[in-house]
């Protein structure tokens, strides 16, 4: 570094220009009388004396009595441990900036754009550390090494959570004792693809899939954009895949966050006349208020039931309105599923408790 270089950075440092010259040339001289530390450099002979007083205030060097006044640097020790410290400020202040470029703040309602994809990792993380309800994700298989540890804990905390493990075709799910604990349903698609979580109905975290030419994530908290994810993952990452982990059983009770797989395993119990007891947990449309109702399923409803009929019954049949009825203490309610407007209640868990043939 030159005389240059070096007089720049001090005076960036909070010497004055002045100042950072005498500096520098005194480092040169090592000791000097001010006359000659003014000759070798841009300083005054007037400014001089007060130049080097400033500098010994600060520090910087020291002066003393002999035939004039004569200076010399002073143990650089006092001046590298205030350069080093702000040095680390601009790098801590670097990285403040790049880690609010590339991780905004996160509010209600917003849809995020974000440049790598570690910060979409560890949204996912932490949304599914704090997750209530249910999760459904689908990830490769070293992604779903790095979440193992935060699906266990969801899991064992209660959480619904639907597991899709892509790979490429050539490549091997985790085994099975790995992937158990960690979701209640888990279903292996052999084709590559986006990394994607799904939380609570409110919060979508996405990113492209490895192979993509570019690197960027997409965070998402609104309930009618998450939905468009939800049904990206029921289509494309879920439906037609094999399932290779089930806690389900067929005895109850039986669980569902989704009215549509409740509906498709439902209709054909009452068609066959059962009696269907359940509990189902939601909202109510009109108020958002929390409600719980048990009682007697009499009724299911969707706009694919006049298409015809089999068992199950594909997905794309229960893909608009759908509802189902529930007699709950002499009052009958109308259930709706994800973003249910026009029915009384917006289901969350409906849970089959019983099934009885009279």
């Amino acid at each position: 570094m030159d005389d240059d270089e070096l007089t720049a950075i001090l005076e960036d440092s909070g010497l004055s220009p002045y100042q950072a010259e005498a500096y520098v040339a005194l480092l040169g001289l090592g000791t000097a009388s001010a006359t000659d530390v003014a000759e070798s450099c841009d300083v005054p002979d007037p400014r001089i004396y007060d130049v080097l007083r400033d500098l010994e205030s600060k520090g910087y060097i020291e002066t003393f009595q002999q035939d004039s006044l004569t200076a010399r640097a002073r143990d650089p020790k006092e001046v590298l441990e205030d350069l080093r410290s702000r040095s680390s400020k601009y790098l801590d202040a670097a990285e403040t900036i790049e880690e609010r470029y590339n991780q905004p703040e996160i509010s209600d309602h917003e849809v995020s754009i974000v440049k790598r994809f570690d910060t979409v990792l560890n949204r996912a993380v932490d949304l599914i550390d704090a997750a209530e309800n249910q999760i459904q994700l689908g990830v490769n298989v070293r992604q779903f090494y790095e979440l193992e540890r935060a699906l266990r804990d969801a899991h064992e905390r209660g959480i619904d959570i639907k597991l899709s493990i892509c790979t490429d075709p050539d490549e091997e799910a985790p085994a099975v004792e790995d992937i158990e604990g960690t979701c209640t349903e888990a279903r292996h698609r052999e084709l590559p693809s986006p990394f994607l979580v799904l939380v609570d109905r409110q919060w979508t975290c996405f990113a492209p899939h490895r192979h993509s030419v570019s690197e960027y994530g997409v965070l998402v908290n609104d309930p009618t954009h998450t939905y468009v994810f939800h049904w990206f993952f029921l289509t494309c990452l879920w439906e037609i895949w094999d399932t290779i982990v089930t806690e389900r059983t067929p005895e109850t009770p039986t669980t569902y966050v989704d009215l549509r797989y409740a509906v498709r395993d439902i209709e054909p119990l009452l068609r066959e006349g059962a009696t269907i007891e359940a509990t189902v947990e939601g909202f109510i449309t009109s108020t958002s208020e929390h409600v719980e109702l048990t009682g007697t399923i009499t009724d299911v409803d969707y706009i694919g039931s006049t298409m015809d009929r089999t068992d199950p019954v594909p997905l794309v049949q229960l893909a608009g309105r759908i509802s189902a009825t529930i007699e709950s203490d002499g009052t009958t309610y109308e259930i709706g599923g994800w973003g249910a407007v026009l029915e009384e209640i917006e289901a969350t868990n409906i849970t089959i408790t019983d099934i009885r043939y009279e």
